[in-house]
């Protein structure tokens, strides 16, 4: 692959361009990602069905006045409709007990737990309350024991699709170091990073530039203790001191919460549960990449009684099943979340919304970025899908590929919601503790601005066919928007792999002393 020539070490807005062209000529590792190509074909595999309830015969002996057909005459029609009747009610009868007996046999020990929970609480619980539970329960959480990403799990990423993801991002976390001033000691945080792939690709792509890599110390924020030993292999890591002669394999015996070496770059990189525990006083860049999506929301509906709270209860009739009920009136969450996000509103939106979701999390987590970045310094990266304004109904549950029943199995699915930026943006401004929020722009608009166009050049120029193609097609779907253009009227487009480059958004935070980051100009 092409060589970066030089470093170039100009000012302004002439030096990022020409960063951002150095940065896009860089080697590539000889690792192409082969699981990444494997992840741009995505399988989707259908959902199993449950079993079907064998209905129980009948036991019961015939009535014992029933009329013998001797003569040939067919029985009577009111004799006819009551034996049918009487059929009927019986399989009804049986078939909902061996329906209810199997869901009983069938229920997760996270079906269980909820059900627990709302007994415990003497009712329904929030929106909020399902998800935590659902996605972080330590037990039987869905993110906390599995490896759920890629084309052999439930879903797929950006940088499962492409190495060029985690380059741009690099690429931007470059550019912003400049801007910063390019301190000497830089805390690099990606809150929830999945298998790691993003910054293992960061690492790599940015390598070569050692007056940048060097002084990065990398946090990785994950609660997953799964995640954080794939996550520990796919940064290469290794305890401090047998950096120099202790090969990535034989270092797997190492706990990943130690503070530990990446022999990709070199950089020192620790492990939190939260983005709390990483120390402060220290310039700092923070990537979130699809982790806004997964924080508990709150559901609110309009109706003749005012906005009411969407709860989680056990349904009616039913072993196992869950279901959505309204609060008879306003609750402590309304109160507290939904009148400030409703002060955030134009009347436009008031007037014509029926459905509104509020994420505490999310604006707790955004204060706390903001304030870090304006007294500390630095800036914050915040991709993933969502809108500019306030967000109605769009929770979701996904399950291998596929969009499933938000209530149905929890814990089998992976449960996220749109990204209210707007929200997001009004956080930052009520902090007002030097720090400001830029964007949010679309994916494609944001990695055009990177130089993806390069860098698919440069990575073109020395590959394989089969290489290229991957390429081509990675590169498609970070950017392109909707089905793909060479779908023939044969295939089936709800297999076909869908563009990413509108439906996913940027968004920067950054403190005031760096000026507008690139990419949001």
């Amino acid at each position: 692959m092409v060589q970066a020539g030089l470093v170039l070490t100009v000012h302004g807005a002439q030096a990022l361009q020409g960063l951002i062209r150095a940065a896009n000529g860089l080697s590539v590792s000889s690792q192409s990602h082969s699981q990444s190509s494997s992840a741009l074909e995505m399988e989707t595999e259908a959902e199993q069905r449950m079993k079907r309830t064998q209905v129980l015969e009948c036991k019961g002996e015939r009535q014992a006045n029933d009329i013998k057909i001797a003569d040939g005459k067919k029985k009577s029609s009111e004799i006819l409709e009551s034996e049918a009747a009487m059929m009927d009610q019986v399989k009804r009868v049986r078939g909902v007990e061996a329906e209810a007996s199997f869901a009983k046999a069938e229920e997760s020990a996270m079906a269980k737990h909820i059900k627990s929970l709302i007994q415990f609480r003497g009712g329904p619980i929030t929106v909020a309350e399902y998800m935590e539970e659902v996605l972080t329960n330590p037990i039987a959480g869905f993110y906390m024991n599995r490896d759920v990403f890629g084309a052999a799990g439930e879903f797929v990423t950006s940088p499962d699709i492409s190495q060029m993801f985690g380059e741009m991002v690099g690429v931007w976390c470059m550019c912003l170091w400049h801007q910063m001033g390019q301190p000497n000691h830089v805390h690099l945080v990606e809150l929830g990073p999945g298998r790691g792939t993003l910054m293992a690709d960061l690492l790599r792509g940015t390598a070569k530039f050692t007056d940048f890599s060097q002084t990065l110390s990398v946090h990785m924020v994950e609660c997953s203790p799964a995640l954080k030993s794939i996550q520990q292999e796919t940064l290469k890591c290794c305890p401090k001191d047998q950096a120099d002669s202790t090969s990535a394999v034989d270092s797997q015996k190492c706990k990943p919460t130690e503070d530990q070496i990446s022999q990709i770059s070199g950089a020192v990189v620790s492990w939190h549960l939260d983005l709390e525990h990483v120390p402060r006083g220290v310039p700092t860049i923070i990537i979130a990449h699809e982790f806004y999506d997964a924080l508990p929301i709150h559901q609110f509906q309009r109706t003749p009684r005012g906005w009411c709270e969407k709860l989680v209860d056990v349904a009616e009739g039913s072993g196992q099943g869950f279901r959505f009920v309204l609060s008879p009136g306003p609750t402590t969450a309304s109160s507290l979340y939904l009148a400030k996000r409703m002060k955030w509103a134009s009347l436009e939106e008031k007037a014509k919304i029926e459905h509104v979701e509020v994420c505490p999390s999310a604006l707790k987590l955004t204060a706390e970025i903001a304030r870090r970045v304006g007294e500390d310094g630095g800036g914050a990266l915040v991709v993933d899908y969502g809108e500019d304004v306030m967000v109605s109904d769009s929770l979701q549950a996904i399950r291998k590929h596929e969009f499933v029943k938000v209530l149905q199995d929890p814990g089998s699915a992976d449960l996220s919601a749109y990204v209210d930026f707007a929200a997001i943006k009004h956080a930052v401004e009520d902090e007002a503790v030097g720090s400001s929020a830029f964007g949010p722009v679309c994916q494609s608009q944001f990695l055009g601005a990177l130089g993806i166009n390069f860098r698919l050049e440069a990575l073109l120029q020395n590959a394989t066919e089969e290489q290229a193609e991957a390429l081509q097609l990675g590169y498609w779907r970070l950017v392109g928007d909707g089905p793909p253009p060479w779908l023939d009227k044969d295939d089936d487009p709800k297999t076909a792999p869908t563009g990413m480059g509108s439906r996913y958004k940027a968004l920067a935070i950054v403190s005031d002393a760096c000026g507008v980051p690139i990419g949001f100009q």
